[in-house]
């Protein structure tokens, strides 16, 4: 059984995907992985920010994240480094030695370099999505914006997710609040029979995911496809279920302002 404090966090999460029109939840069919991870230096809960994710889940493309909440120091650093100042989002994308900063900017950039087109509406920087996206922070109570003191992993994780998923949203956001690096795995949704939560999908018959896709993939590894799977090689961890990571998150890597 969850916590009912979890059932409550995940039903407020789900209000803030519908708040955002479920944007981030459908992706590309077909979508060739670069050799190299581009690397997003991304705040959870920042409005603009959400609006980058979510191209990367339309694009079904993978990234590095390294989460920069205000009052970190983790990586604000490097990032003031590359970028010059420690506004977010930026991207880094080393395929193409690119640094580039802007919501808008980034989005055009990732929908032309690995889709060949210029980005919906529904997902560029308008007044409407920008207004959407702040509500959906408010709705969030401006989880994944603030540090938490937290201990360092020596290797990051890695999250299987999308950007729309209730159950993973607080898990990125608790990530984002410990500063802790991880590799984005986005498991689009690519096909009728894949929407709906996992055991409960919008298909008759067995589950089958799109042939030579990252769900099918995951699928044989797993023998399910549900997200969010979080993967910590500093502690050979591997883990469904988002109150469970939850638990473990703040287990291992949290700390209180004393012990720092």
């Amino acid at each position: 059984m969850f916590p009912n404090s979890h059932i409550r966090n995940v039903i407020n999460s789900t209000l803030a995907s519908t708040t955002r029109f479920w944007r981030g939840t459908s992706g590309s069919k077909k979508t060739q992985q670069p050799e190299h991870l581009p690397e997003l230096y991304d705040r959870e809960g920042c409005p603009k920010c959400r609006l980058v994710r979510e191209a990367l889940t339309e694009l079904n493309l993978d990234a590095m994240i390294y989460p920069c909440p205000e009052g970190g120091s983790r990586f604000a650093e490097k990032l003031e480094s590359l970028s010059g100042d420690c506004s977010v989002p930026f991207l880094v994308d080393p395929n193409t030695e690119t640094r580039i900063s802007g919501a808008q900017e980034i989005i055009e950039y990732l929908f032309l370099e690995y889709r060949g087109s210029e980005p919906p509406k529904q997902i560029s920087e308008t007044a409407l999505n920008l207004v959407s996206s702040h509500l959906t922070t408010w709705v969030r109570g401006l989880k994944g914006t603030q540090v938490k003191a937290s201990l360092a992993p020596s290797k990051p994780l890695t999250l299987y997710s999308f950007e729309s998923s209730p159950f993973s949203r607080p898990v990125r956001e608790r990530l984002c609040e410990l500063e802790i690096p991880y590799r984005l795995i986005n498991l689009s949704k690519q096909q009728w029979a894949d929407m709906g939560p996992a055991g409960h999908r919008l298909h008759l018959g067995k589950y089958r995911p799109l042939p030579g896709s990252k769900r099918e993939l995951f699928l044989q590894q797993h023998g399910e496809v549900q997200v969010p799977y979080l993967v910590d090689p500093n502690h050979q961890t591997e883990l469904f279920e988002s109150v469970r990571i939850l638990r473990y998150l703040d287990d291992y890597y949290a700390r209180s302002s004393s012990s720092e």
